[in-house]
């Protein structure tokens, strides 16, 4: 009885076909419920299908820095600006250069495309200032003090923060908020800065009527008005003393120059505070940048107020202007009056950097699905006129077996539609026009696959095997060729992918994922199925309309019998 156990043991290795179906169609199912709840029916489209927005940007280089319009920062700045539309959760936003000066941002038509198109040329140039002085954000008197007593707000430009003066007595001592605000911790926002006088010793005339200028234009801004809170910092370098508004426009500063860069700011995340139910920033900070902010905050510490502010400044607007009570480092936290979408606007801007370059919105074209539906209907044309020759010469050429190449194709398509439904809310994937041609070459990788199998069946059978031991047999030598011929194909995905850019990433993202999913489906599907239809009659007799007719394949007797059939004649060998 042991003889006939092991003689199944070829079938019962071919590792329980039903249980592989039942895997595949399980998985087959998941997915489809999963692409269902997640109320994503159908593939995200990317702009040459579903239209959105075409956004030309011209770089502007500070005075006398010309020569900052370079390849090098503009291919930062395009690096910064696809990280910053993928952080606000926008598919497939097409970022490039165009020219020596100018950059493309194709936005899709989708729920976060505006406040992409808001932020993708945001400068975001981030300071830490210490304050020297506070008002209200209106303008302000002309003060009736003497000359003796018009100290500036900062006679010396170039000093440090900590030998900063205040601003003079004759500014008004009028309390002005920090727009709900605070670096929390060891930070704590100040109620009442009130400023306090303080004259340089020795100032030189150019130094003076500097101080002047700055004082009168401090005394003059309006910071109620959104053009003189965009004018207010513009052109300014971070070594000079500046005047600011809040972001609010309810308060109006006197900065001095940046002590620590935005650029040493490592990553900054959004979080809700369960404890006090409020939106927070936190921000962590480089080394040098810790080593920086410890050195300022020392500093502003022994400081009365307001000059123991620290002014966050970003795009030449005071974001927050909390009080610095003792030494810190390395890391703060910006909490106050923020909503979920203002915190994570602005912690997306301080992750991704501050551009090399300024940009001005040159253009704004909306883009019409219209052209790339039309390409669209000509593509899937062609991939059905591509499939129905395929089909045709299965058929013809493999009979039967053109049932499981074609059973197999529909689970690959399924498999492939299903998972590009849920990767796009799920990592932002957008289908376009390259990433169809991926889709439709694809077919000619999955039918590659099941000619190996078949082939190597064939040639079983031209052995003189039966059905079910050819099918055996011929699985682990075709399994190594799919195998080897998968690989080369997704490594060639996996390179485009990496070397390129834009559209043609989507051609080798969908060629990557549909030469996976033929990996899955051979080994799944089509070869238990090959093996459950191998036992059935119309195949393992070798139906004409099978495929595997042995008769049609030109099937040899076995050798031994030929052997037997050309025996010696010659009496003497006899």
């Amino acid at each position: 009885m042991a003889a006939p156990k092991k003689g199944r043991g070829p079938a019962g290795g071919q590792g329980r076909p039903g249980r592989a179906l039942a895997l595949i169609l399980i998985v087959m199912v998941a997915l489809t419920g999963g692409m269902f709840l997640a109320d994503q029916p159908t593939p995200r489209l990317g702009i040459d299908l579903a239209g959105g927005t075409s956004i030309t940007l011209e770089a502007k280089a500070e005075p006398g820095q010309e020569q900052a319009i370079n390849q090098t920062n503009m291919d930062t700045a395009v690096e910064i600006m696809n990280r910053r539309v993928n952080g606000l959760g926008v598919s497939e936003a097409e970022v490039q250069t165009q020219g020596k000066s100018n950059i493309i941002v194709n936005i899709p038509k989708g729920t976060n495309s505006a406040q992409a198109r808001e932020q993708v040329g945001t400068t975001a140039k981030l300071y830490f200032r210490p304050v020297l002085t506070v008002a209200q954000g209106t303008p302000t008197p002309a003060p009736s003090a003497s000359s003796s007593d018009k100290a500036s707000p900062s006679a010396t430009p170039k000093a440090s923060s900590s030998d900063k003066a205040a601003s003079p007595s004759s500014t008004p001592s009028t309390t002005a908020t920090t727009q709900g605000r605070a670096v929390t911790g060891a930070l704590k926002a100040d109620s009442s800065p009130t400023p306090k006088a303080s004259t340089t010793p020795t100032a030189s005339a150019e130094e003076q009527a500097a101080a002047a200028k700055l004082q009168k234009q401090f005394e003059t801004l309006d910071c109620s008005s959104q053009a003189s809170r965009a004018k207010a910092a513009q052109g300014a370098k971070p070594t000079d003393t500046v005047v600011a508004c809040s972001s609010e426009g309810d308060a109006k500063y006197v900065l001095g120059p940046a002590e620590v860069s935005g650029t040493e700011v490592d990553s900054a995340k959004a979080n809700f505070d369960q404890q006090r139910g409020m939106w927070i920033v936190s921000m962590e900070f480089s080394d040098k940048g810790s080593k920086q902010f410890q050195t300022i905050t020392k500093k502003l510490s022994a400081q009365q107020s307001p000059q123991n502010q620290f002014a966050i400044a970003l795009d030449g607007e005071v974001v927050s202007a909390p009080q610095v009570n003792e030494t810190l480092s390395g890391s703060a936290e910006i909490s106050g009056s923020f909503t979920q979408q203002s915190a994570e606007d602005l912690a997306n801007v301080l992750s991704y950097g501050a551009l090399p370059l300024s940009f001005k919105e040159q253009s704004v074209t909306t883009v019409t699905a219209a052209l790339g539906g039309e390409q669209l209907r000509a593509g899937l044309i062609a991939g059905a006129i591509g499939l129905a020759l395929v089909v045709i010469y299965l058929v013809a050429y493999y009979r039967g077996l053109a049932l499981i190449a074609l059973l197999s194709l529909l689970v690959s398509g399924i498999l492939t539609y299903t998972i590009m439904s849920l990767l796009g809310p799920a990592i932002g994937f957008a289908l376009n026009l390259p990433a169809v041609c991926g889709a439709i070459v694809a077919i000619g990788i999955t039918a590659d696959s099941f000619i190996v199998y078949f082939e190597r069946i064939r040639d079983e059978i031209r052995e003189g095997r039966t059905l079910r031991p050819a099918v055996e047999r011929a699985w682990p030598r075709a399994r190594r060729t799919i195998l080897v011929s998968d690989f080369v194909s997704f490594l060639a995905a996996a390179v485009l992918f990496v070397v390129t850019v834009g559209k043609v990433q989507g051609f080798a993202f969908t060629l990557g994922l549909t030469t996976l999913l033929d990996v899955v489906v051979v080994f799944l599907f089509t070869k238990p199925l090959m093996t459950i239809l191998a036992r059935t009659k119309f195949f393992a007799s070798g139906h004409p309309w099978s495929g595997l007719d042995p008769k049609r394949l030109g099937a040899k007797p076995p050798l031994r019998r030929s052997r037997r059939v050309n025996a010696p004649t010659d009496p003497k060998e006899a």
